[in-house]
């Protein structure tokens, strides 16, 4: 692998250029090119990032990408109404479960904000449609352009903040302002792809033919 220290990618062994932070391994990379920066409105799928940003404090993406698997298995495969009713004894089933992170704090979080999704549907009709309310307009328009410094300068944002505001009004836990920019860095919100990543074209067409959830 090449790394462009000027702009922060590197090149792997068939010639793609990609983003800095995935070279770690072909499952990172996997998700780079697939998932970060592509719109999502399933709620399973945003529920499960919400929850996995959470686990993530403190740690790597990497680390929980490699126990996401373990993740779902163990908490419902991230669907709010089962996860909602877990109770002390899945708890400790959970603590005892070394595929994923075992922090008490985190799991019983994960559990509260399924029982918060809840109610959010009910006033919103779905997770995607309050979600995606907090898009930036840049996102909807013309994509900004990002260099590897800019990337790297990120970690909150003016929407991201009002995100994590209205969350923790509404009893949701580990959902800081950084905590939602990288939540919206990865289900689309935003295109941070630098420019010059082969994923960047794709995540912006992509975003181009999106239409936000309504309901």
């Amino acid at each position: 692998m090449t790394d462009t220290t000027d702009t922060h990618l590197f090149t792997d062994e068939q010639g793609h250029s990609r983003c800095f932070w995935c070279r770690a391994s072909p499952l990172y990379r996997h998700y780079h090119d697939h998932e970060w920066g592509f719109p999502v409105t399933d709620d399973r799928r945003l529920f499960e990032k919400l929850c996995l940003e959470g686990f993530q404090a403190g740690l790597s993406w990497i680390t929980i990408l490699n126990k996401r698997e373990a993740f779902r298995a163990a908490m419902a495969n991230f669907e709010a109404e089962e996860l909602a009713r877990f109770g002390p004894a899945d708890v400790e089933r959970l603590l005892g479960d070394a595929g994923i992170v075992r922090h008490r704090g985190k799991i019983e979080s994960a559990i509260n904000n399924a029982q918060r999704v809840l109610e959010l549907r009910r006033e919103y009709g779905s997770l995607a449609h309050y979600v995606w309310r907090y898009a930036p307009q840049a996102a909807q328009g013309r994509p900004q352009r990002m260099t590897g410094d800019a990337v790297r300068a990120l970690t909150a944002s003016a929407a991201s903040a009002q995100l994590s505001k209205d969350l923790k009004k509404r009893g949701f836990s580990f959902v800081g302002p950084t905590t939602m920019y990288a939540f919206m860095q990865a289900m689309g919100l935003v295109n941070d792809h630098i420019e010059g990543c082969s994923a960047r074209p794709a995540a912006e067409a992509a975003r181009a033919a999106f239409t936000p959830p309504t309901a």
